[in-house]
């Protein structure tokens, strides 16, 4: 069996996922079995397009504490109230106000309706 290294881990969020595994469908000409599985997931799972857009909005929010992982799951799960996004952030040890948790709720349910 090879002997595998892991290079480098960066969070990233499924639409993302999606694209990187476009790139290699287009670069080995397909998936292998597990690629091809999450590839079917995605495609019934993803909502809305533009998660980049979304990704950087909640990141100029500058909200302290709140680290890349943490906005990459906000962006999967798109919370649309208060308490949504306090369990998905129950989780994680970070704590973030209630104030900053209003304008992740905001910036997300002004995405999703101008989509």
């Amino acid at each position: 069996m090879a002997d595998i290294q892991t290079i480098s881990e960066n969070p990233m969020n499924i639409y993302q996922l999606k694209k990187e595994l476009e790139r290699i469908k287009k670069r080995d000409n397909e998936l292998n079995f597990r690629a091809n599985r999450t590839e079917e997931y995605l495609n019934q799972v993803l909502q809305h397009k533009n998660a980049d857009e979304l990704f950087g909005k909640i990141t100029k929010l500058n909200i302290p504490r709140l680290k890349e992982q943490h906005i990459h799951k906000i962006v999967d799960i798109a919370p649309t109230t208060v308490n949504e996004l306090k369990v998905l952030l129950q989780g994680y040890t970070v704590t973030i106000n209630n104030e900053s948790m209003k304008k992740i709720v905001d910036t997300i349910n002004e995405f999703l309706e101008n989509k």
